[in-house]
């Protein structure tokens, strides 16, 4: 079946979609590549969810960090 699903031939019911998301550890919109988390696997939005839960001032030193990092990318990224 998940042969038929690759080439087109057949698309899946919601609940055999939910099940291969499960299985493949992502959610349906990762699962299609459509809507605001379909580039976020599960664990990535997981994290997400947890840094929201955060006090502010805690959600503050995360946000400082992670700036911190995406910058030294950027910057390696120019410089290459």
């Amino acid at each position: 079946m998940i042969g038929k699903y690759e080439r087109g031939e057949a698309v899946p019911s919601i609940e055999a979609a939910k099940k291969i998301a499960d299985a493949f550890e992502v959610s349906l919109d990762y699962l299609v590549g459509e809507g605001i988390n379909s580039k976020f696997d599960k664990k990535t939005v997981g994290r997400l969810q947890d840094i929201e839960k955060l006090e502010v001032k805690e959600k503050e030193h995360v946000f400082a960090m992670l700036d911190a990092f995406l910058a030294k990318n950027k910057m390696e990224a120019i410089l290459k």
